[in-house]
């Protein structure tokens, strides 16, 4: 299926690697101009190559920390700016460390807040007036399906992802009308570096082996596996695209059927 993103303008965010990375590298196969942001300018750069080499399509690479205040408007204005327009964008962003209740401090809440919501605020504050001059505006932002189904020791990302969420469909309802389309994707345990990082932590705890932690979760997905990114990014990719242009105010899950509630 052609997916019509030929010379679309998109802009994924987080992108440096895992889930961001591999949306950034099939949008960029489709024929989109992509930018690209991440807080490691080594990282950055070597993703640009990366996509460039692959597709031959024309990549734009940025370095910012979407967690400080200033960052994403700073970011949407010169990404817009190198593409000479914004079609797409996917706000994507790291994680906080992990962490119980009580072994959260205020600065973690306050760092989290400004990661995890404010980041996506901004951004897409500073790309409504670009998205208004879109022919097919798209937002895209990724979450977790934790906002459904909470993951022990992740309280700061459990909490201020919903509030992403929240943000997401009020968004697609109060924008609907001028056919700004907004989305989001509950990715489930994907082979990332940040869940690499999280079953290490989780080996710590249990005094076991980050190879036993997994194994253990895969066992708790319908599936029996972990997604690939790739398999992440086919339905971003798809959700952003002209093809779903009926699409907005959906929370899609791409778990492999981690989710045991109904809705």
């Amino acid at each position: 299926m052609d997916l019509l993103l030929k010379g679309k303008k998109a802009l994924v965010t987080g992108s440096s690697h895992g889930l961001g990375f591999a949306v950034a590298s099939m949008l960029a196969a489709e024929g989109a101009e992509v930018s690209i942001n991440g807080r490691n300018q080594a990282a950055m750069a070597s993703a640009r190559d990366r996509i460039l080499k692959a597709t031959g399509v024309n990549v734009h690479g940025f370095t910012s920390d979407l967690s400080n205040a200033g960052a994403p408007a700073r970011l949407i204005d010169d990404a817009a700016s190198a593409m000479s327009g914004l079609d797409i964008l996917i706000t994507n962003t790291g994680g906080p460390h992990p962490g119980r209740f009580e072994d959260s401090t205020e600065a973690d809440w306050l760092g989290a807040f400004n990661l995890l919501l404010m980041s996506h605020v901004r951004m897409i504050h500073q790309a409504l007036p670009y998205l208004r001059r879109s022919s097919i505006p798209s937002v895209l932002t990724i979450t977790s399906f934790a906002v459904k189904q909470p993951i022990s020791n992740l309280v700061l990302s459990n909490s201020l992802r919903a509030a992403t969420v929240g943000l997401t469909k009020t968004l697609a309802l109060e924008l609907g009308p001028e056919g700004i389309r907004f989305n989001s994707i509950l990715p489930g345990w994907t082979d990332t570096e940040r869940v690499q990082t999280l079953m290490q932590n989780r080996a710590s705890q249990n005094k076991t082996t980050p190879e036993e932690e997994l194994k253990k979760q895969a066992a708790d997905i319908a599936l029996g596996r972990l997604a690939t990114p790739e398999e992440f990014a086919y339905a971003a990719v798809f959700l952003v695209s002209p093809r779903a242009s009926y699409i907005t105010g959906t929370m899609l899950s791409v778990d492999g059927g981690v989710l045991k509630g109904l809705f």
